[in-house]
């Protein structure tokens, strides 16, 4: 059985060396220079956090100014939830999926959901999650771009029964040169989320 885990563990690794080495061709053949940057002042909240624990098959910890909406529009997925800041009409959409042998599959689909705002991207940079202590393997993905409407994703496993994938959307017309230092806040929450993040032991079999 710690064979087959490592084995499993491996496989996701080597999945996300690929995924990492596409995405540095990509970002290193652009000739974007990026102008200078002014911001006007936004009134940042002091950062606070909550913990997110009820029967769901993970946990985290998430932001006092944030509020955690039921997905609606996500029907028979019980587990698909938002990330709200009212504040700055911000929204994390985070969408779970249980693995039945079909984890290749939802890599592919999280790159190429990633991947789909390549043309008003001016790169994307990525880094690489991993826990081993808490089985949370995955990859962040930092879209630059003024126009990019989702300039911060991300997705996370335990490459066996595992999967969650985030995105970061405004509810504004895109322009992420005035909003950046609401995405730089709001990305330290994602992180903040991503390494208090557990899966939790809850019946799979349903």
């Amino acid at each position: 059985m710690k064979f087959e885990t490592d084995h499993k563990i491996n496989r996701i690794l080597i999945l996300i060396i690929i995924q990492i080495m596409i995405i540095s061709f990509i970002s290193c053949n652009s000739d974007y220079m990026p102008k200078p940057r002014g911001y006007f002042r936004i009134d940042l909240p002091e950062k606070s956090y909550q913990k997110f624990d009820t029967s769901f098959p993970f946990t985290f910890d998430y932001p006092t100014y944030a509020q955690i909406i039921s997905d609606d529009q996500a029907d028979n997925k019980p587990y698909w939830i938002n990330l709200d800041f009212p504040a700055f009409k911000g929204r994390v959409h985070l969408s779970y999926k249980r693995i039945e042998e079909n984890l290749p599959s939802y890599l592919e689909d999280t790159h190429a959901m990633a991947f789909k705002h390549i043309s008003k991207a001016t790169a994307i940079e990525n880094r690489t999650i991993y826990n081993q202590q808490d089985s949370v393997y995955g990859l962040i993905f930092e879209i630059k771009g003024l126009s990019a409407a989702s300039p911060y994703q991300f997705f996370v496993t335990d490459s066996i029964h595992h999967f969650l994938r985030g995105a970061l959307y405004f509810n504004v017309a895109p322009n992420n040169d005035s909003l950046a230092p609401v995405i730089e806040f709001i990305k330290e929450d994602i992180e903040h989320l991503i390494t208090t993040f557990k899966w939790s032991s809850v019946d799979l079999t349903e």
